[in-house]
């Protein structure tokens, strides 16, 4: 529902889209998807991939979800970012003009986008990055993916870390309510 809410006629619609699409389909921290620069987006063998800078100076690359593939090839060509590949993937947007500029993304404002885009949504529940990173890791625990899978997608040292992110008991727990009929 947010994705699809998200206008990507403007700069900042289709960067606000690649940069929650990153986040969800990759499980990326939000500290390692504004680390990114634009040549961390690359083809190898005819599939996109990402190269997430994540904590202690590890890279982490994996392939993209189609997706998330459509979402960061919309962000790339709509805005001619391709051309500078050692600029920042996800930058700000120029006061009054709506451009982006070639200044990176602070955290701040990334969280305060995702509050507005939620808002906007008609999303009610408080969300963050965090979010993102536990609705990909769910959703991919609950098509048939494994902890361990997850956990190495999401760069985790140990799968514990990752069972903090799988929100299936969550919707289990809430099922078990509903069968109390009065």
């Amino acid at each position: 529902m947010l994705l699809d809410s998200i206008d990507t006629t403007t700069p900042a619609g289709l960067r606000d889209r690649a940069l929650i699409s990153l986040m969800v389909y990759s499980f990326a921290r939000i500290g390692a998807a504004l680390g990114m620069k634009v040549e961390d987006v690359y083809t190898q063998n005819r599939r996109l991939w990402v190269r997430l800078h994540e904590k202690g100076g590890k890279h982490h690359a994996m392939p993209t979800h189609h997706n998330l593939e459509q979402a960061l090839l919309a962000y790339l060509d709509g805005n001619g970012v391709e051309n500078r590949p050692k600029d920042p993937l996800f930058r700000t947007l120029g006061r009054g003009t709506g451009q982006l500029t070639r200044t990176s993304l602070p955290q701040a404002n990334a969280h305060a986008m995702i509050r507005l885009r939620a808002a906007a949504a008609g999303i009610n529940t408080k969300i963050g990055n965090h979010s993102f990173r536990a609705t990909g890791i769910t959703a991919y625990l609950k098509n048939g993916g494994t902890l361990e899978k997850a956990a190495a997608m999401a760069n985790h040292a140990s799968t514990r870390t990752t069972q903090l992110y799988d929100r299936r008991r969550d919707e289990m727990s809430l099922d078990e309510v509903e069968r109390i009929l009065i």
